[in-house]
């Protein structure tokens, strides 16, 4: 910045008479365009350093795969190191809240999702940041199905003679869940409180920690992203019956909908990148265009499909109106469940 700038203007103000505020106006106008143009200049150079991507959830989950598959290509893109920092506690609480507080400079984002970014807001009762005001979105990343399997010892192949099942038998039924309070629970209970079913929900800590007790059949039933399912299912152990988007999922289309069964339902998985709020619309508008270049990659499609979901294009406000609607949408099915954290 030019030293001379503000003095140069100071002198004709004093001469004129004009009030002391006046100069204070002046240099406040001059320094706002100086910051403007700093940061369309942190824009076009950003990154020059490391970025720190947060996941919330410990490693291996697809949160985590998507944050290393899209932060190489990144990394090989802008010639600076996108690094996977796995935060995991609360449920993406913890994790979300370093974000949250983080400098809005650009070099630490979060990579949320359902649960973390969307669920949590309806299940405790006091956050330590808010997911709407503390963070400036940068763009929803993937969507798919979450996929209902089933025991195969339960004589059940479809969603209706599941629901069959559990009027015939109430209370009888159990499914696992990667948690009190996840994303895969409260689909569940979604389903139970749109069909009036009487289901036993067994929480656990990870899905993965779920799968031995399913495949032995002292659970009968879960949600769970594909990924986890599909050695099981592809050996006979677990029987897929349904997917929880609204319309059959281009990458899982031969299963049906549960919707096909009971009109209205639908429950999504979704990711997407979010930095603190505050950091500059130019560092938000370039990390949205290369992660939009990535995701356009002939491979990174390959290897959504073999994870079960679909990449997303689409701008920040887009993204920030769909989690605005998503809380607003798990809120009510919590309410409804009385779905409370011990």
């Amino acid at each position: 910045m030019n030293q001379h700038c503000l003095p140069v203007l100071s002198k004709p103000v004093a001469a004129t008479g004009h009030r002391p505020h006046a100069v204070a106006l002046a240099s406040v106008i001059i320094l706002a365009g100086i910051g403007a143009g700093e940061a369309a200049g942190q824009g076009a150079s950003w990154p020059v350093k490391p970025v720190r991507v947060v996941v919330p959830f410990t490693a291996g989950g697809t949160t985590d795969i998507l944050a290393r598959l899209i932060g190489q290509r990144l990394s090989e893109a802008l010639s600076q190191q996108f690094v996977v920092d796995n935060r995991a506690g609360a449920g993406g609480v913890l994790g979300m809240d370093i974000v949250a507080k983080a400098p809005p400079d650009g070099y630490t984002v979060v990579l949320g999702s359902t649960s973390s970014t969307a669920v949590n807001v309806g299940l405790y009762p006091k956050m330590p940041y808010d997911p709407i005001k503390d963070f400036a979105p940068i763009m929803q990343i993937a969507t798919g199905p979450y996929v209902l399997a089933v025991h195969p010892a339960l004589p059940a192949k479809n969603v209706a003679q599941l629901l069959a099942l559990a009027r015939a038998r109430p209370g009888e039924l159990n499914f696992g869940s990667s948690g009190n309070g996840t994303a895969l629970h409260l689909s569940a209970e979604l389903l139970k409180s749109m069909t009036k079913t009487q289901m036993v929900h067994v929480p656990y800590k990870g899905a993965s920690a779920a799968m031995p007790d399913l495949l032995s059949g002292q659970t009968q039933f879960m949600f769970s992203d594909m990924p986890l399912f599909a050695p099981y299912v592809k050996a006979g152990k677990l029987r897929a019956i349904a997917v929880t988007t609204a319309t059959r999922s281009s990458v899982l289309p031969d299963l049906p909908p549960i919707a096909d069964t009971v009109p209205g339902y639908e429950a999504t998985s979704w990711y997407g990148y979010l930095a603190p709020a505050g950091t500059a619309r130019e560092i938000v508008a370039r990390f949205n265009a290369e992660v939009i270049k990535v995701l356009r990659l002939p491979d990174i499609r390959d290897r959504y499909r073999e994870l079960g979901i679909e990449t997303v294009e689409g701008t920040p406000e887009q993204f920030g109106a769909y989690i605005a609607a998503e809380i607003r949408r798990w809120g009510a099915v919590i309410r409804t469940a009385g779905v409370k954290i011990e």
